[in-house]
This record gives C-alpha cells, sequence and structure tokens, in this order.
C-alpha cells in the first residue's frame, strides 16, 4: 500500500531503509518527545522488522509508513495510524521527521495523507494524536490537518523516568468530509 502526495510517498518501510530511520531514530533531540529512543543500531533493526511483521499481522491493526520524498527518493521519516478498541473503528496518528526537511510543510501533507486513508480506506470515526505539551511543532501539524485540540491529560504516563502529560487532539469522519 503506498500513498501520493504532491512532494511525497508514504510506503511501506523496506530494510534498505535502515540508514534513514536511524539517522532521526538515534538523535536525541529527534526522539526527545517521543516514547522511544533514542535507538541503537540494534533498536533500529528491530524496529524495521516489527513494522515488517505488522504488515503481514492479520487482523491488521498497524499501519507504518516510511516517508520519502518523490523527488530525489530520499527517506525522509515515518508515520503510522493505529487502531484502537473492539471495532477498531478509531486510529491513533504519530509522526517523526528527520529535523533536515522541518519546516518545509512535509508533515502537515504527510499527516493529512495518512488522515484521508484512515477515514478513506479503513472506514474510521475517529482519528487522535497527541504530543507533549513542549512539543508545539506537532501540535501544529495536528492543528495544519484539521484537528481539534480536546485537552489536556496531566500525568498520564510514565516515560523515561518522567512523568508526561500529553495534549490530544482529534477529527471526525464527518469533520474531514466537510
Amino acid at each position: 500500500m503506498i500513498l501520493q502526495t504532491e512532494r511525497l510517498l508514504l510506503r511501506p518501510y523496506r530494510d534498505d531503509d535502515f540508514e534513514g530511520v536511524h539517522a532521526y531514530g538515534s538523535d536525541p533531540e529527534v526522539v526527545r518527545y517521543m516514547l522511544w529512543g533514542p535507538n541503537t543500531g540494534e533498536q533500529t533493526r528491530h524496529f524495521l522488522v516489527e513494522v515488517q511483521d505488522g504488515a503481514r499481522a492479520e487482523p491488521r491493526t498497524k499501519f507504518d509508513f516510511a516517508i520519502e520524498l518523490r523527488e530525489t527518493c530520499t527517506m525522509i521519516g515515518g508515520c503510522g495510524i493505529y487502531l484502537k478498541g473492539s471495532e477498531l473503528l478509531v486510529g491513533e496518528m504519530g509522526y517523526v521527521l528527520n529535523p533536515r526537511y522541518h519546516r518545509r510543510g512535509l508533515m502537515p501533507e504527510a499527516a493529512r495523507a495518512l488522515i484521508g486513508f484512515g477515514f478513506g480506506d479503513l472506514h474510521l470515526h475517529r482519528i487522535f494524536a497527541r504530543c507533549h505539551p513542549d512539543n508545539r511543532p506537532s501540535a501544529r501539524v495536528m492543528e495544519k490537518c484539521g484537528m481539534q485540540y480536546e485537552g489536556r491529560l496531566r500525568e498520564a504516563e510514565l516515560v523515561k523516568g518522567a512523568w508526561w502529560d500529553y495534549l490530544y487532539y482529534s477529527i471526525l469522519e464527518q469533520e474531514w468530509r466537510r
């Protein structure tokens, strides 16, 4: 399964994505607000195996995509949508981008394609995403995609030895169709 935008290709991860994934996954600044990382080489290899296995699972509940620039065929990040609930009609969206490609509008472009896939192909009712309150660029991505701010969960999860708050955003299928 491949999703295309004007500048991007969202495609399944491949074994040869190791360098691209490890470039951002091992960078402490990039993963500062992620639940994982910074990754070792072994952790990056494990991630690639995990996402490829997830693509073959039945029923499939994880849809991970490598983000590639169409013009240069350069892998620059990753995104995914993960189905939740007993009916699998809710999806959680996540994303990460190599910092060399920040501030070009690429992440909102990828996220909009992912939202379109979630509602158009997966027939979801609701898509949500969350970010650490200090991660304003991530919150802006969600806002640019038409997601509504729902609120702040206080000390919702213990991450890397600290209790993290989360800002939650969502979009409903009927809002997306408008």
